[in-house]
């Protein structure tokens, strides 16, 4: 079985790595975008017969049945996993380009003067929220789940077992960081630049104040 997903994410299951690579490369040409490196998540699913479904912490998935709905909430679960995780790795390479910035202005107390790599942080930092609120939403139930309620349960385990909500708040947090951090270095350099500005106007004016009292 397969699932994919429009933000990029795709799950198999009982395929051989030959026919897991052969399938991607026919999705090839159907990819816009691709990231790298690639992310990914493994899980082992565990049929018995006997008793729920459960999700031990750390441990195989425990399955009466690998059906169809079943499947489609765990690939759900998985992709929105690895979602996240390539977002966290975006946000870290943000955070490590914000951090010596300001380490520099608070040591010498100068504002960095780089203002197009600091619009590339904030541009990062919204295109991760935009991928996190049109495409992925962590928050939002797989529609399958609108005809099978009784499979309820398997969703919430799985959105502890892979900490999806916990991650996402975090990433909401470190979004929101990043963004009033940026957009305060971004107006302390307009406003030095409105500063350097209006000492340049003042001595345009002074060198023509004099250049008058010259000619008398």
């Amino acid at each position: 079985m397969a699932v994919f997903f429009r933000y990029g994410a795709v799950v198999l299951a009982g395929l051989s790595p030959l026919e897991e690579d052969d399938l991607l490369r026919q999705l090839a040409p159907r990819i816009n975008g691709a990231f790298q490196p690639v992310e990914d998540e493994i899980a082992t699913v565990v049929l018995q017969i006997e008793g729920d479904d459960s999700i031990p912490p750390g441990g195989p998935m425990q399955l009466r049945e690998l059906t169809p709905e079943r499947f489609l909430i765990i690939a759900d679960a998985m992709a929105k996993s690895v979602a996240l995780a390539h977002n966290e790795r975006q946000l870290s390479v943000v955070f490590d380009v914000i951090d010596p910035l300001a380490r520099a202005m608070a040591g010498n107390g100068r504002v960095p003067g780089n203002r197009k790599q600091l619009l590339r942080l904030i541009g990062e930092a919204l295109l991760v929220e935009h991928r996190m609120a049109g495409r992925v939403a962590v928050e939002d139930k797989p529609d399958v789940l609108w005809d099978r309620p009784e499979l309820e349960r398997l969703f919430n385990r799985l959105q502890d077992e892979y900490e999806l909500t916990e991650r996402a708040a975090a990433l909401s947090n470190k979004l929101s960081v990043i963004q009033a951090t940026s957009r305060a270095l971004t107006d302390l350099i307009d406003a030095q630049r409105s500063l350097r500005l209006e000492m340049a106007i003042v001595l345009l004016i002074v060198f023509e104040i004099a250049l008058t009292l010259a000619h008398w």
